[in-house]
């Protein structure tokens, strides 16, 4: 009778505790979703601010090439155009990723298929050295080395796009490598050993069925390392020139939503049109940051459904 009653008890406090755990993890999740709200809150109250506020009217603002909101054009419109920025980051994104991705899917195909030993024991520290990297270091050594070599071989200041591209394309290497080799080690080992028992060679193997299974996975990461180019800010500021122009050329100073952002913030006050302007900017890079996260979330699904 008395095991019996030890039981019961024990178990009622463990019931207990399981009740305060679901309202410890609810407070937790409750208290995330206020801060996620705020923050977009915050940010589209600033950012809209612009257009009902100060008469800035949202096709100047996404169509205009001249940034000078202290000025007023022709037209009686601020000198709010944010296509240079808009442009910048995308063709720096576009280009960082265009290069990184066959680096970091040879790299991940080497790691898992050709020489799992050698990438274990070599490249994934190298690869986990290099995430941890600090930003001002990776922008330091393309202030000094990147920016150098460009002017030595193009001509110009060496500032630009393309000294961007270098940066970014060394910072998200790793990250697309380390979610590359997570998706083919995620490949079924019988799709391989099917694929060679059919009389497949290895390339073959690894073309036609390892890559080809873990597309889904592959674009996943790509997207991921876009999504981290283009909101990278300081090692961007640093090289790429931070002149509000369209990007007309590679060599040529440029600049980015990023780099205006954290040039600027600090110079203005909060509620003037020079202020608001930039919170519009950041409002700009917030809907980017949730459409890359909406863009990944599809392509997981794409690739479940599959």
């Amino acid at each position: 009778m008395e095991d019996i009653q030890g039981k019961l008890v024990g178990h009622s406090g463990k019931g207990r505790l399981e009740k305060i755990g679901k309202a410890v993890s609810f407070i937790c999740i409750a208290f995330i979703v206020f801060v996620v709200v705020s923050i977009l809150y915050f940010v589209a109250s600033k950012g809209i601010s612009t257009f009902t506020k100060d008469g800035v009217s949202l096709s100047s603002f996404l169509t205009g090439s001249v940034w000078n909101p202290g000025n007023v054009g022709e037209d009686g419109q601020p000198l709010a155009g944010a296509l240079p920025m808009i442009a910048g980051s995308f063709i720096v994104t576009l280009l960082s990723a265009l290069v990184a991705t066959p680096f970091a899917i040879g790299a991940a195909i080497f790691m898992t298929e050709i020489s799992p030993t050698v990438g274990k024991r070599i490249l994934q520290p190298v690869i986990e050295l290099l995430v941890g990297i600090p930003s001002v270091v990776y922008g330091f050594i393309g202030l000094t080395v990147i920016v150098p070599f460009i002017r030595g071989i193009f001509g110009g200041s060496g500032f630009g796009v393309l000294s961007a591209a270098v940066v970014l394309f060394v910072m998200i290497l790793p990250t697309v490598t380390s979610m590359a080799v997570d998706t083919l080690n995620a490949v079924p080992r019988h799709y391989r050993e099917a694929s060679l028992a059919m009389g497949a060679t290895r390339w073959q193997t690894i073309y036609k069925v390892v890559l080809r299974s873990a597309t889904p996975g592959l674009l996943t990461a790509v997207v991921f390392g876009m999504a981290r180019a283009f909101g990278e800010a300081l090692a961007v500021q640093m090289v790429i020139g931070n002149a509000a122009l369209m990007p007309t050329n590679l060599i040529t100073p440029a600049s980015t939503l990023t780099s205006i952002l954290t040039m600027n913030m600090g110079n203005t006050v909060m509620g003037t049109l020079e202020n608001n302007v930039l919170w519009s900017l950041a409002l700009i890079l917030l809907l980017m940051a949730l459409f890359f996260n909406i863009l990944t979330r599809w392509i997981g699904k794409k690739g479940a459904m599959k």
